[in-house]
């Protein structure tokens, strides 16, 4: 499957609490399991006023779809089309 990297515009995303970030991700968790096999989260990364999570999903909608049903903002999806890392240089 794909993975996409979406964007979450959130003010104060840098602000939430502990308990605040652990509600968000329990959200997420249960659309997940109702979504089946059509999404899965890797990963997030919380900044200021944006989360930018990581998803393996089997279509964009599929991600579009997660976020309507969690509530989450949603403002930019974008597949990934390759990954590189310091290892790329030495290839």
């Amino acid at each position: 499957m794909p993975k996409y990297v979406i964007e979450r515009d959130l003010p104060g995303a840098g602000s939430l609490s502990a308990d605040e970030l652990r509600d968000i991700a329990r959200t997420s968790n249960d659309v997940l399991k109702g979504m089946s096999t059509r999404a899965q989260w890797v990963q997030s990364y919380v900044t200021d006023d944006k989360i930018y999570c990581v998803y393996v999903a089997e279509d964009e909608t599929a991600v579009r779809d997660h976020a309507a049903q969690g509530g989450f903002p949603c403002t930019a999806v974008s597949e990934v089309a390759t990954i590189i890392d310091p290892v790329t240089a030495d290839m």
